[in-house]
């Protein structure tokens, strides 16, 4: 037999709906509360930052939502993504177990998140937006973002963590590429920046942190909007694409998953790939162990307090309910700049809350020894944020091995690692190091969120 399996669909068969897990769930998830208020936020609260279209995604009951097909179109360039059985990973790691990896770095962004940065664009353009603000960490979601504006003609404005914009030069240059203007957070453009900045001029930055640079700078011009990557509701559904084809891909050979592991910062990818299978679960029609792996030094569903918290960190957005580190939170400058967010996304957070999933750490180093292997036998160099889903991908195998069990493993390889490389570069000199939060940070950060009557 092959030690090589490439599952695909056709284009026909790629889906056309995306899917809202909320009306599928025993306990409808808290609703974001007005800051001022704190009372339940309606449409129009959020009116100021995302065109209709968007608002009633994120409030949605519908179970599913069907794809435009202006939306469909720019798909193609690279959907449907294909599902690979890792047999080299497999037979390195002398396991029984079955490895199903789905590989979102075919996209021209090389990541996830062109699947809701397209749609984001699309809902904007079509109510007559001119520009995009944004955050990004890594530098994945800035460029996916500007990547989707220049497929329908708006401008773009994107505030990078300023760890990552010194780390990543080459992920600024793509921005600019596709049309995108490129700040470091803190910025001296805001007055919220300028303030950090006087107060620490070499400020490592946070997701937090530029999400409020980015929000001030929306609501200043009602024919400019703010873009978020990940945490909202729309979002996840947007990333249900991926789930949803890993399925059909799955019934093509037969195979069901034992476990499912996707690695978890705001949760955009994690639920992209885990709510279509959470789906079947909830029906009976199959029982996976669904598991959210997240990074030590920002632990937010493993160590954070399920409450509500601002999505950033001046304070301008609504209040989500969700497992936080607070707001004030500045994570450590680990690689995985992606996974460095302070809050769960509220559906994810919901969903653990339930127990319908799982959720474990894991320390950078290990991460990067998994992605050592999975490159040397799979050929593809990860980016820092999937290889925890990896890392713990390797350990569910290793278990199968010692066990004895032939259990079918399925994750999601986010994206590459191409404009990554000074990461793997520290790794092999030995100059990583493991950083994990302290007790006392976490209660420090933890003092900034609001106390909810």
């Amino acid at each position: 037999m092959s030690n090589y399996t490439k599952i695909l669909l056709e284009e026909h068969e790629m889906p056309t709906r995306w899917y809202n897990i909320a009306p599928d769930l025993p306990e409808p998830p808290p609703p974001p509360l007005h800051p001022g208020t704190m009372k339940p936020a309606t449409g129009d609260d959020f009116a100021a930052l995302f065109p209709k279209a968007l608002i009633e995604q994120e409030m949605s009951q519908a179970r599913y939502i069907d794809i435009p097909e202006a939306i469909l179109d720019v798909y193609r360039l690279w959907r449907p993504s294909p599902l690979f059985r890792a047999r080299r990973l497999e037979k390195l790691l002398d396991t029984p177990a079955k490895i199903f990896y789905k590989y979102e770095g075919v996209s021209p962004a090389g990541s996830h998140k062109p699947n809701t940065a397209v749609p984001q664009v699309y809902y904007n353009a079509q109510e007559g937006i001119r520009k995009l603000t944004t955050e990004t960490g890594a530098g994945q979601w800035g460029s996916s973002l500007a990547f989707a504006c220049a497929q329908f003609g708006l401008e773009c404005e994107i505030w990078q963590v300023a760890a990552s914009y010194r780390a990543k030069p080459y992920r600024r240059t793509m921005m600019e590429i596709w049309g995108g203007k490129v700040y470091p957070s803190p910025s001296d453009r805001t007055e919220f920046g300028r303030a950090l900045l006087a107060e620490n001029p070499d400020h490592p930055g946070s997701l937090g942190i530029a999400i409020s640079e980015a929000v001030s700078e929306a609501v200043t011009d009602s024919s400019v909007r703010y873009a978020l990557g990940s945490v909202l509701n729309h979002v996840l559904l947007h990333q249900t694409i991926i789930g949803e084809e890993a399925l059909l891909q799955l019934a093509k050979v037969g195979e069901t998953p034992d476990v499912l592991v996707g690695c978890t910062g705001g949760g955009s990818n994690f639920g992209g790939l885990a709510f279509p299978f959470l789906r079947e679960k909830l029906a009976g029609k199959m029982n996976p162990v669904i598991r959210c792996v997240e990074p030590a030094a920002c632990p937010t569903l493993t160590r954070g307090q399920y409450r509500y918290d601002f999505g950033d960190t001046a304070g301008l957005t609504p209040l989500m309910k969700m497992h936080t580190l607070g707001h004030d939170f500045i994570p450590e400058p680990i690689h995985a700049g992606g996974l460095r967010y302070h809050g769960m996304a509220p559906l994810v957070s919901h969903v653990y809350e339930l127990g319908l999933v799982e959720a474990i750490s894991i320390p950078q180093t290990e991460c990067f020894a998994g992605a050592l292997q999975f490159a040397r036998s799979e050929g593809i160099v990860p980016a820092p944020e999937p290889t925890h889903a990896i890392a713990a991908a390797i350990r569910e195998a290793l278990a199968c091995k010692a066990s004895g069990e032939e259990k079918v493993i399925l994750t999601a390889l986010c994206g590459h690692g191409h404009l990554d490389l000074a990461a793997y570069d520290k790794y092999l000199s030995g100059e990583m190091v493991d950083l994990d939060l302290s007790d006392a940070d976490l209660a420090e950060a933890l003092k900034s969120v609001p106390v909810i009557a």
